[in-house]
């Protein structure tokens, strides 16, 4: 799995029996693997940008395959495992744009998403059936592509006596309720806003660092009530659930038009990031509010957004101290390896699950040579 974030590739070596609702998952290792200086460089030539190079995205996207499938081999060397011991990789790729309809001005359009790293270079570098392209199927039935969580989540996380929020705060936040003892109809699972994403890229562009290690930056700044109102008034925040959004729209230029329409134009820096920080929690405790859901609710938070001391902090202020937050750790699927481990299991549903049980089929299946 690799994010929006751009940080790296996270691989999970997972041990998987079952489908659907009696599905077990066990995260037997997990590594994040960083994208040095020169790999990001490449990627951001084309993430999240309307106008690109057309012969450079297409090389790029077996270039992202065979780099993943060099990551993946020599990770598996280092567990001291065979690559006849693994059965499937889920590969979710590299996102590079994002565009449900509501984003885009193209009439005739439904929603789009793109992933580079082709499936066929991983399988046949690594001599291992990869299962890639999890969200066009998604698409083609009339979703828009993401997030696609609320799979394995339900099947991982169902529990009969606690209603259950699973907060991802990767590059975007979204999370899947699991009400207790509901079916898989009735899960709610929607991107909610910015995880990381803007500080992220307000501390590469003003701090030089890839992002703001505990919330520490945020800390040390006031909250801008006036930049704030003008953030939390995006059309996107107030749109019903279920939806999707990305790099995209939650950008250093809808900040700048945020300070530009709310005048806060000689705002210190760290200020900035106290404000984005605060937005970001204000944003996922609003949405969880809407969900009218408070008794018996647990909430599990992975993502990179886990380890951001400050921003912990403002949700759990924003809601009063009066909701049952936990960083998730289960099974060795904990905060870091939560994503990787939930593409593992569609995976093994595109594989095994029961079409007659409404199974999944997500992925497009690669085969070695």
């Amino acid at each position: 799995m690799s994010g929006t974030s751009l940080d790296g590739l996270d691989l999970a070596l997972c041990k998987i029996s079952g489908s659907g609702r009696d599905t077990h998952c066990e995260v037997i290792a997990f590594n994040t693997v960083d994208y040095d200086y020169e790999v990001k460089k490449k990627i951001l030539n084309v993430f999240a940008k309307t106008t690109v190079d057309l012969q450079y995205l297409t090389l790029l996207n077996p270039w992202i395959g065979e780099l993943h499938a060099q990551i993946i081999n020599s990770q598996i060397t280092k567990w001291g495992i065979s690559p006849s011991d693994i059965d499937l990789i889920a590969s979710h790729g590299q996102t590079i744009f994002h565009s449900p309809k509501h984003f885009h001005n193209y009439s005739e359009f439904n929603h789009g998403t793109l992933q580079l790293g082709d499936g066929d270079q991983i399988a046949v570098a690594t001599g291992i059936i990869t299962i890639s392209d999890f969200r066009q199927k998604h698409i083609a039935a009339g979703f828009e592509g993401a997030p696609l969580a609320h799979y394995g989540d339900y099947f991982l996380f169902f529990n009969q006596q606690k209603n259950t929020i699973l907060l991802n705060i990767g590059g975007i936040a979204n999370f899947t309720l699991i009400k207790k003892a509901s079916p898989i109809e009735e899960v709610i699972c929607s991107d909610l806003g910015p995880g990381n994403t803007m500080m992220d890229q307000f501390t590469k562009k003003y701090y030089g660092q890839d992002y703001d290690l505990h919330g520490q930056i945020a800390a040390s700044g006031q909250i801008n009530k006036h930049l704030l109102d003008a953030l939390m008034n995006i059309d996107f925040i107030n749109k019903p659930m279920p939806k999707t959004t990305g790099p995209e729209l939650f950008n250093l230029e809808l900040l700048e038009h945020c300070i530009e329409i709310s005048e806060q134009h000689d705002i210190d820096n760290r200020d900035i990031m106290a404000t984005l920080n605060q937005f970001t929690a204000l944003t996922i405790v609003q949405h969880i509010t809407t969900t009218g859901v408070k008794d018996d609710l647990r909430i599990l938070v992975s993502g990179g957004g886990a380890h951001n001391t400050k921003l912990l902090d403002n949700i759990k202020q924003a809601c009063n101290g009066d909701l049952e937050i936990d960083i998730l750790d289960f099974n060795g699927i904990n905060a870091d390896s939560k994503e990787a481990a939930l593409f593992a299991v569609l995976a093994n549903e595109c594989i095994c699950s029961k079409k007659e049980e409404g199974g999944l089929t997500l992925g497009k299946i690669s085969l070695p040579l």
